[in-house]
């Protein structure tokens, strides 16, 4: 089977739990196989716990879930030690980071304090705990999800956090179709967990490390990721522009893509197509502006900028 037709097989079949949301699943699987981390800022209802399951069950992968609140605490996340008295030691209980899929339910809801518990494991896929360290499962994958801002009793993101996401996405509603659909048949989340998975485990990291090692990036494609990288941080409407981190995310995700549409070499137009998803929310603007206009702007600094051919 070829690499496309793979992911294509997974994406039709999830599609069956997720109707009108192949876009969606498609920008999900891209950063999951980009070994990146998914933020997904959308009202509630509209689909982000089963997309984050159906992908781990589709994949032969653990999931775990937190419900962030303001009362959750560090170790809630990572994990607590427990005085065993028959052995008098401490045992550590590990928490529901240590997963393959981690499910980060309304991020913003949680404190300061314990959206900084995820800073180590997001960025360096381990968690100091109690001057231990502890190295995460491959695969490892954080779905976070975020309400509106606007809504009562959340935090935002700093920019430290913003930036380990390697895409920013927003579910939507469903066409009327779709929904016509759902309403006949009704929910089919506890179907989920029911699915054979479509790939192992090993086979997943085998895509991953031959997205990483196998397809090219030739150095006219690197120079007009510099280039959008260097127009962010001199643009007027920016106060800061892509980090290096993000200059990687833009490469690996371009990558993947071109993994997905069946190529073995990146294109200028992975990069673009992919662009309204990987820079808006790394970037910090001068003045507020809605999500619909940020992406504009980003989109429109892209278009001045000239592409390799």
């Amino acid at each position: 089977m070829q690499r496309n037709q793979t992911i294509d097989k997974i994406i039709d079949f999830l599609s069956n739990y997720l109707h009108g949301k192949a876009r969606t699943l498609r920008l999900a699987l891209i950063t999951f196989f980009s070994e990146g981390h998914l933020l997904i800022e959308d009202l509630p209802g509209l689909g982000k716990t089963t997309l984050a399951i159906a992908i781990a069950k589709s994949l032969g992968l653990d999931f775990g879930r937190i419900q962030c609140t303001s009362d959750l605490l560090p170790s809630d996340i990572t994990g607590v030690s427990v005085y065993n008295k028959n052995m008098g030691t401490f045992d550590f209980h590990q928490g529901p980071i240590f997963n393959n899929i981690v499910l980060v339910d309304e991020i913003n809801r949680a404190t300061p304090k314990t959206q900084s518990a995820l800073l180590e494991v997001m960025g360096e896929k381990q968690a100091t705990i109690e001057g231990k360290t502890y190295k995460m499962n491959k695969p490892f994958f954080v779905i976070a999800t975020q309400n509106p801002i606007e809504q009562f009793g959340t935090f935002p993101l700093p920019e430290s956090q913003l930036d380990r996401f390697m895409m920013k996405i927003s579910i939507g509603y469903a066409s009327r179709e779709a929904e016509l659909e759902i309403l006949r048949i009704g929910s089919k989340r506890e179907d989920l967990y029911k699915i054979q998975p479509i790939l192992t485990k090993e086979e997943v990291i085998n895509i991953q490390r031959e997205i990483k090692d196998s397809i090219y990036i030739s150095d006219r494609v690197l120079n007009y990721i510099l280039d959008i990288v260097e127009a962010t941080r001199d643009s007027k409407y920016f106060l800061s522009g892509i980090s290096t981190r993000g200059m990687l995310a833009i490469s690996s995700t371009a990558k993947t893509k071109a993994y997905f549409s069946g190529r073995d070499f990146v294109i200028p137009e992975d990069i673009k197509d992919l662009a309204e998803y990987t820079i808006p929310h790394r970037v910090i603007f001068k003045e507020e502006y809605n999500t619909q206009t940020k992406k504009e702007l980003i989109l429109s600094l892209i278009e001045r900028i000239a592409v390799p051919v």
